[in-house]
């Protein structure tokens, strides 16, 4: 009797076709996170105006999103944490400067692979998250410049680094704010002078301690909350 080709036989065909379809997932899974890129403090991770070709998600350490003005003023429009991802382009091409504030890494996904990927769904749905999550972050930027006093500004940047990057220490959460008082001040519309009276302001009323001077611990976090409300 001859042997049967494999083909003719639909158990082991079947069975051929979910090893060749695990393959290329693992395989495409690998082309998606194949690099990690390190950046040491103040290294670009991409600028202003330069082709979208990759996406990039943090791992660790701190970004700056960074826009000038006509004027050469200096805008941040945020401050991206480990799980962000950043990147997404506008018509093909980068709108900020992406820095790194302190030593900090990212993975990069190959915007030309994830268009090709092959089942990479959970992926997709995590990137259309993060994009969502970056419009909602702009708006609520939006309204802080638009109508917050500075000690509500502060206040509201506090609490969201204390969520983003806050650790339960005893009673009370603390972190670490890496960035330079003139990189919040320009985040928050402020000048440094301003920002450093504020730090001093909410210090007095004992809504936070600073430890040393980088490290916040938040003591009253619902005066904190009660003073980021516009208004107050």
């Amino acid at each position: 009797m001859l042997d049967t080709p494999l083909s003719s036989h639909p158990h082991q065909q079947v069975a051929f076709n979910l090893r060749h379809q695990q393959k290329r997932r693992v395989q495409s899974q690998q082309q998606i996170r194949s690099l990690v890129r390190s950046l040491g403090c103040t290294a670009h991770l991409y600028h202003e105006g330069d082709e979208a070709e990759n996406l990039y998600e943090v791992t660790d350490g701190i970004f700056r999103l960074t826009r000038f003005r006509e004027n050469g003023q200096r805008q941040i429009t945020a401050f991206c944490y480990p799980g962000d991802i950043v990147g997404f382009p506008r018509n093909g091409l980068h709108c900020t400067d992406c820095v790194a504030v302190v030593p900090s890494q990212v993975a990069v996904y190959s915007s030309a692979t994830l268009e090709n990927s092959y089942s990479q769904s959970g992926l997709h749905r995590r990137l259309l998250n993060a994009a969502l999550q970056e419009i909602s972050n702009m708006q609520d930027h939006f309204l802080t410049l638009g109508l917050k006093s500075a000690p509500e500004k502060l206040a509201s940047f506090l609490l969201f680094s204390a969520d983003r990057i806050g650790s339960q220490v005893g009673d009370h959460v603390q972190f670490d704010l890496s960035m330079p008082r003139t990189d919040i001040a320009d985040y928050l519309g402020l000048t440094p002078e301003t920002v450093s009276r504020t730090f001093t302001q909410l210090r007095q009323k004992k809504l936070i301690m600073l430890d040393h001077i980088y490290t916040v611990v938040v003591l009253d976090s619902s005066g904190l909350q009660e003073l980021a409300l516009p208004d107050n």
